[in-house]
């Protein structure tokens, strides 16, 4: 059983850095994935990064790609996003999530991901 808690999100400039924060509660398996996904109202919930609790190999969507950089630190059991030169482009809901199955070949597919947070808002005004 795992529980999520995102935080951090907030209102900022276009080109300003934010980064978000994500606990994780409960026992987490070594082939987890923990990943941060993205929503805006009336559009699908849309990957954004992850990373292999094993290891600690990541990845990224290509809109993000040297803008953003995901991290986990396992003594606080928390997943960050830091994220740079936000866009207006970027500004979403932004969703924490946990794949216990560990399939690299859906490590960016929602509906592999079986723990989800309830979400923070980044907003992102030019």
């Amino acid at each position: 059983q795992v529980h999520l808690e995102e935080s951090g999100g907030g209102v900022v400039q276009a080109g300003d850095s934010l980064r978000l924060s994500c606990t994780v509660a409960g026992r987490t398996a070594s082939r987890y994935h923990l990943g941060w996904f993205r929503q805006t109202p009336g559009k699908e919930r849309e990957f954004v990064s992850a990373i292999r609790w094993r290891g600690g190999h990541t990845f990224y969507a290509d809109s993000v790609k040297g803008r953003f950089t995901i991290s986990f630190d396992n003594a606080k059991s928390t997943l960050y996003l830091q994220m740079n030169s936000l866009k207006d482009e970027d500004t979403a809901v932004y969703f924490c999530a946990a794949d216990p199955g560990g399939i690299l070949s859906t490590i960016g597919t929602p509906d592999s991901y079986d723990y989800w947070g309830q979400g923070t808002q980044v907003t992102v005004s030019s």
